[in-house]
């Protein structure tokens, strides 16, 4: 990565960004999907490790999600706590131009889960049968560097 590929205030990275990732068990990729001003970037990781870039990276940014995090990825990258670089800016898929839906567990004094929260981006709802869909949503959690790399070295080769 050059130092004119390092995100910086001017250069911070915005919806439809896509960054590749070196996890050291392959190449990752991940699109950012929304900002929101009281959060970090919200970004959805493209499914598999590759063992070099892709040549058609706008089928690529057209894919399937494995999932969505939130976490400061422009911050990282600047600081060197991930090893990667922005590709470009690419449509979102339909699927991902919503702002994503997020839970939260609420857990009583043993650790069960009593009821959920969910976030939108703008409000709060809440639910103590949710049903087996809330699953599919991604956990309320800002995650860390480590955390995105074991997330995403888990997904295996592409």
């Amino acid at each position: 990565m050059t130092k004119a590929d390092h995100p910086t205030p001017a250069t911070a990275l915005a919806p439809g960004d896509l960054v590749e990732i070196d996890t050291g068990a392959g190449l990752a990729y991940l699109q950012i999907t929304h900002d929101h001003a009281s959060y970090p970037e919200v970004l959805r990781a493209l499914p598999g490790l590759h063992g070099s870039r892709p040549g058609d990276l706008r089928a690529l940014a057209a894919g399937e999600t494995a999932f969505t995090a939130m976490l400061p990825l422009a911050q990282m990258l600047a600081a060197g706590r991930l090893q990667g670089q922005r590709l470009g800016r690419f449509d979102l898929p339909d699927a991902a131009r919503a702002f994503p839906t997020f839970r939260t567990p609420i857990r009583d004094r043993s650790g069960a889960v009593v009821y959920w929260w969910f976030w939108d981006g703008e409000g709060l709802r809440f639910d103590a049968d949710p049903g087996p869909e809330a699953a599919r949503f991604p956990l309320r959690e800002v995650i860390g560097a480590n955390e995105l790399l074991a997330r995403l070295r888990g997904m295996g080769a592409a």
